[in-house]
């Protein structure tokens, strides 16, 4: 009998996991919370697009259909390709919708056993004697929930860093959304509206929009387009990023290859890299440079007082990467959209007191795009204490980016981070679906943690204070690549010749045939 693979959450990574483990011939069970797949993308807003080129987010073995042109794809274009690849390698009939796992039990006689392997499983090894995880799923189907538990062989987390667990910032008592007169939602709740019932949602509302990463910039977009100069939307943020234009984003794309990794200090180099980075290094600085005055210079940054105080370099290094509305800054010159810095602010009755402004920003409707506690998710979803504490304990990322060298048999997807996403899921998906295969094994606990700690120490040395576990190898797709396809006994080197391999960027389908 074939083993059961449990995979958690029906976005991109969850139909990349399930094609792949089927591939292989095992058994996958997924289990998703709402009565669709696609993750995000069934809940955004319409006028959402891509943030990466269209060759970058391609499934490796199922290209885009000749009839999308555009390099950076809309919402409808992008779930019609996902509906398409879930038809074409037969996905939906593993699916099990209006599921939502309550948690994941691991059996095991004690923690103590689980601290004395010193190989992950003790085995290295997905498949391990000693334990299966249970699967606490509440049904949804019927009409009341009911609570049915699966007995899995091993689980794949494919949860996600933009859903289900929204921040929104604390205030002190007296100054939060309890004082304020109006409606306070998270930018999710927003996008998860019908185009008519979010139009007349924000109809003849004021309406502010708090943050600056693309999600606010979408909405406050979308709400100054459809409310105009009578009812301008308020951007309020602490601070600013850099936005690019499609074409710059996708000059970007084009320079991601193995000679723009060379000027990067990687984890585990040696003196001749770290002579080759160091030498080199400042060419990516000067390109970093040249973008951030070509932007200060085409668009009115310091009119708006949305000049970043961080270096372009520095974002791309903390995934923070965001294309341009086309009307972003069309919008404020019309007068239907403000943008307002604050450090600061706090409710009042009847809108928001900034940081050091006497004025009361009046508003209707608060929209906090804030982003989402991602952390908090993939820790609620364990039952067992020890394996919360091994999550929240540290802030290194994962072996591999998927994997924990003490939780055995469950690995990650969809929680790392990357300028193309999708490419690089898919690259995981590939890696473990050959682990499970039993095509390699994982090296000591001791080894794995020390690889974690020396991407760690790599990605901080690019991002600085903006480091984040899950984006690690944001200026250094190939040369992870290149890591999983050593592991997976496969050359890392996909082109047929030098130049190229050295000059073109790697994409999904030069490694289609792994």
């Amino acid at each position: 009998m074939s083993k059961q693979i449990g995979i958690i959450g029906a976005g991109v990574s969850g139909l990349l996991a399930c094609k792949y483990v089927k591939a292989k011939g095992f058994h996958p069970i997924v289990f998703e919370a709402k009565n669709g797949f696609g993750g995000i993308w069934s809940r955004t807003l319409k006028s959402t697009k891509l943030q990466t080129p269209r060759y970058y987010y391609q499934f490796s073995d199922f290209p885009w259909p000749d009839s999308v042109a555009e390099t950076f794809p809309d919402h409808d274009q992008v779930m019609d390709y996902l509906q398409s690849y879930v038809l074409h390698f037969n996905v939906l009939p593993h699916i099990k919708f209006n599921s939502k796992v309550v948690c994941i039990g691991y059996a095991i006689p004690s923690d103590d056993e689980l601290d004395s392997w010193s190989l992950w499983g003790d085995s290295g090894e997905a498949f391990s004697s000693h334990g299966s995880w249970s699967v606490t799923v509440e049904n949804n189907q019927g009409p009341s929930p009911k609570i049915e538990i699966y007995q899995v062989d091993f689980v794949i987390l494919c949860l996600g860093n933009y859903s289900d667990l929204p921040y929104i910032p604390e205030f002190p008592v007296g100054k939060g959304p309890e004082v304020f007169g109006g409606k306070v939602i998270h930018s999710m709740d927003y996008a998860a509206m019908e185009n008519d019932q979010a139009a007349e949602f924000i109809s003849g509302k004021r309406v502010t929009v708090v943050g600056f990463q693309k999600s606010a910039i979408d909405t406050a977009v979308e709400v100054s387009a459809k409310n105009g100069v009578g009812y301008p939307c308020t951007i309020l943020f602490r601070r600013a990023h850099w936005v690019v234009p499609e074409f710059l984003l996708l000059l970007v794309f084009s320079k991601l290859n193995r000679f723009s990794e060379l000027m990067v200090h990687k984890p585990h180099e040696g003196l001749f890299t770290w002579l080759v980075a160091a030498l080199l290094s400042p060419l990516l600085w000067i390109s970093g440079k040249i973008i951030e005055n070509y932007l200060k210079l085409m668009y009115p940054l310091h009119k708006y007082n949305t000049v970043p105080d961080q270096n372009f370099l520095k974002q791309v290094s903390s995934c923070k990467l965001m294309a341009m509305p086309a009307d972003f800054y069309d919008r404020s010159k019309e007068g239907s959209l403000i943008f307002r810095k604050s450090g600061s602010f706090c409710f009042c009755g009847n809108g928001l007191m900034l940081d050091n402004e006497k004025q009361v920003l009046e508003t209707d409707i608060v929209i906090f795009a804030t982003g989402y506690r991602s952390v908090d998710k993939l820790i609620n979803i364990f039952k067992s204490a020890y394996f919360q504490k091994q999550i929240s304990e540290s802030s290194a990322p994962l072996y591999r980016e998927c994997i924990h060298p003490r939780i055995p048999q469950l690995a990650v997807l969809g929680y790392s981070e990357s300028p193309a996403n999708l490419y690089a899921t898919e690259m995981k998906a590939r890696w473990l679906s050959h682990f499970l295969a039993g095509k390699f094994k994982l090296p000591a606990i001791e080894e794995m943690e020390d690889d974690m700690m020396a991407w760690k120490g790599s990605a901080c040395r690019s991002a600085k204070e903006g480091y984040k576990r899950t984006c690690i190898t944001s200026l250094l797709q190939i040369h992870s690549n290149d890591q999983l396809c050593k592991d997976m006994g496969v050359n890392p080197r996909r082109k047929k010749w030098f130049l190229p391999e050295l000059f073109t960027p790697y994409i999904s389908s030069d490694y289609a045939d792994i």
